[in-house]
């Protein structure tokens, strides 16, 4: 795989620059159809199949013949989350694009979610030890993200239009009738369980992240995002300025395709308990009390009960393990603990 050098630009309607011909990163160099197809080891009718050309996906009535498979997951707010997983062959060729475009073009550095070297424990660092942490939700994540965004980013990439036209059709999609999913899932959008989606997710969000970095910055505020969770710190704000605050960056969010969720705006002030994804951020990045406690108690109890079914053994040694990054002596305390408790064969 030779590297492409840089060229000139031309900017796109939304997210990363588009660059001329030749693009500045080192991606898979892949000029026509039939040169995609024999990379990806498909003949092109596969090809145009896998990348739905046709938008069949949408309307057939035969499961054989679609790419995705699709389960419901109940929500809160009543409206279930659709989740559209790939099948093998297709889940194959996405990870080959992860692989050989996407993991080489960078993302923002305000992006810390699917991002190498990131982590939520990142994305709360960032945040800790500050007088305010406001946070913002992005409304359906993924499905904002349209196959024009997704074409454009391959476009940025260098690839010609056909090929960054396919390249998107392959890592986007068009849900059934019949799952009764929403207006926005029934038309091309970038499916929540494909392995390419997080990476195009992060590089669509590139001008929003670049955007509220600068909006942060403007109010000597701090800013990072993972995935759809927008977070801002710094000196608490008045009242009006931090409604002015808020207000921008939805207008901002718009602007660029994406809609925030003001049901899960929250401004939590140093007096009470700051949450970052999860993560306690007061003074440094920290597992909430009471998780830690439920944690601690459901290890004393297996090892009070005597064998344990070893399936339980990588779940629990997991969330050990979460706890010890954020707070090793805490983590210590439950390997103590774990170490207790007696496996059955």
């Amino acid at each position: 795989m030779a590297p492409r050098d840089g060229a000139g630009q031309e900017q796109s309607s939304r997210g990363i620059a588009i660059i001329g011909r030749v693009p500045a990163w080192n991606v898979a160099a892949i000029d026509s159809l039939p040169e995609l197809a024999e990379r990806l080891e498909l003949s092109l009718e596969q090809l145009q199949w896998l990348a739905d050309v046709r938008g069949l996906e949408r309307s057939v009535n035969s499961e054989r013949l679609r790419n995705d498979r699709y389960r419901l997951l109940p929500r809160a707010s009543g409206v279930p989350r659709v989740l559209e997983i790939p099948k093998g062959r297709l889940k194959e060729v996405q990870r080959w694009v992860l692989r050989e475009i996407l993991n080489q073009i960078p993302t923002h550095p305000a992006a810390h979610g699917f991002v190498r070297g990131s982590s939520v424990r990142t994305h709360a660092e960032v945040h800790s030890g500050q007088a305010m942490v406001l946070g913002l939700d992005l409304k359906d994540f993924f499905a904002s993200v349209r196959r024009a965004q997704v074409k454009a980013i391959f476009r940025a990439a260098g690839f010609e239009t056909e090929v960054a036209r396919t390249l998107a059709g392959l890592c986007t999609n068009t849900t059934p009738r019949h799952v009764g999913a929403s207006r926005l899932l029934a038309t091309p959008h970038l499916p929540q369980g494909a392995p390419s989606s997080p990476a195009l997710a992060n590089l669509a969000a590139f001008a929003l992240d670049r955007r509220l970095s600068g909006l942060a910055y403007a109010h000597d505020l701090l800013y990072s995002r993972y995935a759809d969770d927008l977070t801002f710190s710094g000196p608490m704000p008045g009242r009006g300025r931090r409604r002015f605050l808020v207000a921008l960056a939805t207008e901002i969010a718009r602007d660029e395709g994406f809609a925030i969720n003001e049901r899960k705006t929250a401004m939590h002030p140093a007096g009470g308990r700051q949450q970052v994804c999860g993560v306690v951020v007061n003074a440094r990045p920290n597992v909430p009390r009471r998780d830690y406690d439920r944690l601690k108690a459901t290890l004393h109890n297996l090892a009070a009960a005597g064998p344990v079914d070893r399936s339980e053994a990588a779940a629990l040694a997991g969330r050990i393990a979460w706890v010890a990054s954020l707070n090793p002596a805490r983590g210590a305390k439950l390997r103590e603990k774990y170490a207790k408790i007696e496996w059955s064969e």
